[in-house]
């Protein structure tokens, strides 16, 4: 299937919550926020983890690396598949170059042909290593999932959403299309979306909700500078500057 693209207009206003950030220790290229932890990657595949508001490095190397419901996975530049089980990193059958552990304990991801691939709940909580990624039509270069579905960005920025996705039903039904370009877009567990776009700057969806999943008008942050990665959970935002910094950002009661 090739995704037929549209004219979308963009609604966007700039965001009113104060959001407060900090600059943390250490560079990482990719970052990943689910389920109550941090994981993150270096420009050389190290791997980090959040521990305490300091980074604590984690044995292996990863180009991409994800957390949530579904565990912590990754890949490394050979675009093979690992999870980490009993705090090491396993190998399992499959190929891709970026995987998203956000759903409801599946896996979803994209291979180097940007072919859109998803791993069923029984398979990412199974210990064997010989597990079956299933196809989706379409092609996209990144794929996030959450509660309320998966959205996705393809090569030339288009935003899309994957209707009627479950853990034993990951492929779901059909694409819906978004209005708007990002180059990344990211789902966090209690299912809000953040996007950064191609000249970096970062967005949330507003008004996602279990009834409207795909929200209502992206929101575009304030922020005097401009990033190439963000992923948000439970009340702070990770950004990624273009020189790798890391910055937590929070709103002023959440600490």
């Amino acid at each position: 299937m090739i995704f037929i693209l549209g004219l979308f207009l963009l609604s966007v206003s700039a965001v009113t919550a104060d959001l407060q950030c900090l600059l943390m220790p250490g560079k990482l290229r990719q970052i990943d926020a689910g389920a109550g932890q941090v994981y993150g990657v270096n420009d050389k595949g190290n791997i980090f983890k959040m521990v305490n508001n300091n980074w604590q490095q984690v044995s292996g190397l990863l180009t991409h690396v994800s957390v949530g419901p579904a565990g912590v996975w990754g890949v490394y530049k050979d675009n093979r598949v690992y999870k980490l089980q009993d705090n090491k990193w396993k190998l399992v059958t499959g190929y891709l170059k970026q995987v998203d552990a956000g759903g409801d304990k599946f896996l979803a991801g994209v291979n180097a042909q940007d072919n859109i691939f998803c791993l069923m709940q029984n398979c990412t909580v199974s210990r064997s290593s010989l597990v079956t990624f299933l196809p989706l039509d379409g092609s996209l270069k990144y794929y996030s999932c959450g509660p309320f579905g998966c959205w996705g960005v393809n090569n030339v920025d288009d935003i899309f959403y994957r209707q009627d996705v479950s853990p034993n039903t990951c492929q779901g039904s059909k694409w819906q299309q978004v209005d708007g370009k990002l180059i990344m877009v990211e789902v966090g567990t209690d299912g809000s979306v953040y996007g950064v776009n191609s000249v970096g700057e970062a967005f949330k969806r507003e008004g996602i909700s279990a009834k409207t999943p795909t929200g209502t008008a992206w929101t575009r942050l304030d922020f005097c500078a401009t990033f190439s990665h963000v992923t948000y959970d439970a009340g702070f935002l990770w950004l990624l500057s273009e020189n790798d910094d890391v910055y937590k950002c929070y709103e002023e009661n959440v600490l």
